[in-house]
């Protein structure tokens, strides 16, 4: 039974092989400087960027809608991209994707020693400690060759969404040692940020208010993080509920006759307070 299982397993990881060699085959065909597609041959890094976020989060909606044929099918497109730009830096010189496969296989290997290795991990919350520990040597023996000063908030990705990135920055600062040491302090910054908010509206000063509410959204950021709360996946989450009940508020006044426009602000209140009692 052994035998045939491992047997199985082999003909799946040959199966998967011809597969990653066809896809490998048909972006070769697509970059052709002769029979390529036009649009392919005119990519470069920076204009394939936008499509690989895009299909990130592609992904993400997916899972969200726990669609797993969609799930599929977008993990797929995902996985073009990093197939294309691999592509791209192959053309320039600069690495190929067996390159990329083998950096990231070597660096799980060295980030899971109790894994691949001889230590030993009691519990997940020990595992992420040991892993960004980990991470952090990494970042200052990058920071130490560039001969630039190290610092805890080194490689967050500018190019994040704000609010990942909000989130990120606060983790690190974090582990740095900077953070209030319970929840409450969070709650005094997010009504003291709220209250420089009302000052700056009092002043009329546009800018300082955009500038207070982002200060008041970091805020927020770090309290979701003292609930152990993605706030990411809070704010997406929240916004599809928005979005759904506020379709149900357009279907009911559709049913009707009626325009939300015609409908004054308390009745549009009762509506949505109707809406929210049965649609959870």
């Amino acid at each position: 039974m052994a035998f045939i299982t491992a047997l199985s397993s082999l003909e799946s990881v040959d199966v998967m092989s011809k597969e990653l060699d066809k896809l490998l085959e048909i972006m070769v065909r697509l970059r052709d400087p002769i029979n390529g597609c036009p649009w392919d041959l005119e990519q470069n890094f920076a204009s394939i960027a936008p499509y690989t976020i895009e299909e990130a989060y592609e992904v993400a909606d997916a899972i969200e809608q726990d669609n797993m044929d969609a799930l599929r099918d977008e993990l797929g497109d995902l996985l073009f991209q990093v197939v294309f730009q691999a592509k791209i830096a192959e053309e320039i010189g600069y690495f190929n994707f067996g390159a990329v496969v083998q950096s990231i296989t070597d660096k799980m290997i060295r980030r899971h020693p109790h894994v691949f290795g001889d230590e030993d991990v009691i519990s997940a919350r020990e595992q992420i400690e040991r892993w960004e520990k980990q991470k952090g040597s990494e970042r200052a023996i990058l920071a130490i060759n560039e001969g630039r000063q190290i610092s805890a908030l080194d490689n967050v990705p500018k190019a994040l969404p704000a609010l990942t990135r909000a989130e990120k920055i606060s983790n690190r600062a974090s582990r740095a040692g900077f953070d209030w040491p319970d929840i409450s302090g969070v709650f005094r910054k997010i009504d003291e940020e709220i209250n420089e908010i009302h000052i700056a509206i009092g002043c009329d000063d546009i800018e300082q208010v955009e500038n207070e509410v982002g200060d008041l959204l970091f805020a927020v950021t770090n309290l979701a993080r003292h609930l152990d709360i993605n706030p990411e996946t809070s704010l997406r989450r929240a916004t599809t509920k928005f979005d759904f009940r506020f379709r149900k508020v357009e279907e009911s006044y559709n049913k009707e006759g009626r325009e939300i426009a015609e409908v004054t602000l308390a009745e549009l209140e009762d509506r949505w307070q109707m809406i929210k009692k049965n649609y959870h």
